[in-house]
């Protein structure tokens, strides 16, 4: 159950600088946050587990920790966001901007990467078991597995 309502986070956003509100730590799991700003936002190790952030931007937010499983991330922008070690088991990314993303050391089993873009990301020891990668641009992408095009066929 979250400790802050989508109505407070809301005002907490309104209230505060114009990016970069903190929210270290908070429960938001399950909320609708979908088309809020959280660019530069700070939401390390925070549980937004199946929290909705569909259409947000979240370009260049802190989410380093945080517990993001099953969360719906379709068609954000998370330009330049930290995720590493975040739990993003089964997390929806469907169409959202990864580009430039730290996702160093992040728990991605099961997630739904389809039509994401991952240019330039850092997935360094982040684990993909069972992501789901159709149509994912990865381009210049760092960390990937040496044989990358025979892994993204084993995975299809």
């Amino acid at each position: 159950m979250a400790e802050l309502t989508r109505t407070e986070v809301i005002k907490i956003i309104a209230m505060g600088p114009k990016s970069g509100v903190t929210l270290r730590g908070v429960d938001l799991s399950g909320l609708d946050l979908s088309s809020l700003g959280f660019a530069e936002a700070n939401l390390a190790h925070a549980n937004l587990s199946e929290a909705n952030f569909s259409q947000v931007d979240l370009s260049k937010a802190d989410l380093s920790g945080a517990n993001l499983s099953y969360a719906d991330f379709s068609e954000a922008n998370l330009q330049g966001a930290i995720l590493s070690g975040a739990n993003l088991v089964g997390a929806d990314f469907r169409s959202a901007n990864l580009m430039d993303a730290d996702l160093r050391k992040a728990d991605l089993r099961g997630a739904n990467l389809r039509g994401a873009a991952l240019t330039r990301a850092n997935l360094w020891q982040a684990d993909l078991r069972d992501a789901i990668m159709i149509y994912t641009d990865i381009e210049s992408a760092k960390g990937l597995p040496l044989n990358i095009e025979q892994w993204l066929q084993d995975k299809t």
